[in-house]
């Protein structure tokens, strides 16, 4: 999966892709170059981050997301917003990405009736403030127990037990230790039967443990990719596609040689 942001203060490509032509061309490129799915999203969800009303996550969205379906491209739309996931998916979106879990009120039953993928991830707080006490008695299990309940409360409603994946949520409302945590626990998640999805592109905790600032941390993102596949994951959400390709191409070619 591969990430286009189309906010002007995103961690790591904010302003990059605002306007429409680059988003679109940018999207163009990482299909091209092998992602399975692109993920637009039009609100930044970084520490700190400022919400967007409905109607400029919209305007952002919509022209992209036409435009990239239009010319074959498998599209998944990252937002909270249950209006705007309608939307998206009217325009061709076929995969819902919500880091907000589907807590946000209409949104299971959005995704019920619109009868297309959904990614559930836990985040502890919200984007403004999640980073600035992160606390749990034990992570792990915290973690997995939220999931679940929202997966069967997403089941309850009408979602298709086929159309769920589970992410962990990576950096929201986390410490660098949890992320590990997390991370080398992950088939504590898998166990629940969903595809999960690990998203540790260029993230802080690659940072916190290289000193690399953020563009600088392709070789640990592919390294902690690498690692998530290892545990389980189905699904990588990078910014650095080809690197990733590259390292699932060599991951494959060590299991076929055995």
């Amino acid at each position: 999966m591969a990430i286009v942001n189309l906010t002007p203060d995103s961690f790591s490509d904010g302003g990059v892709y605002l306007e429409p032509k680059a988003a679109i061309d940018r999207g163009l490129e990482v299909f091209e170059l092998g992602a399975d799915i692109v993920d637009i999203g039009a609100e930044s969800t970084r520490p700190g981050a400022i919400p967007v009303s409905e109607q400029e996550e919209l305007d952002r969205l919509l022209p992209v997301i036409t435009e990239l379906t239009r010319q074959g491209v498998t599209v998944s739309v990252d937002t909270m917003k249950p209006t705007v996931m309608c939307a998206a998916a009217n325009a061709g979106a076929t995969m819902i990405n919500d880091v907000n879990g589907l807590a946000a009120d209409g949104a299971v039953k959005a995704v019920a009736e619109l009868e297309i993928p959904v990614c559930i991830m836990h985040m502890q707080g919200e984007p403004r403030s999640m980073q600035q006490q992160p606390n749990y008695v034990d992570v792990v299990s915290e973690v997995v127990d939220y999931l679940s309940v929202r997966a069967n409360a997403a089941i309850e409603a009408g979602v298709a037990e086929h159309n769920i994946i589970l992410d962990p949520g990576f950096g929201f409302g986390k410490t660098v230790r949890h992320n590990f945590e997390l991370l080398e626990h992950l088939p504590r998640l898998t166990d629940l039967g969903f595809p999960v999805l690990a998203g540790v592109s260029r993230k802080s905790m690659i940072g916190e443990i290289t000193g690399r600032p953020v563009e600088q941390r392709v070789i640990g993102s592919v390294v902690l990719a690498y690692r998530a596949i290892q545990q389980g994951a189905k699904i990588v959400r990078v910014h650095d596609v080809s690197e990733t390709i590259d390292m699932i191409k060599l991951h494959q070619a060590t299991l076929t040689a055995r």
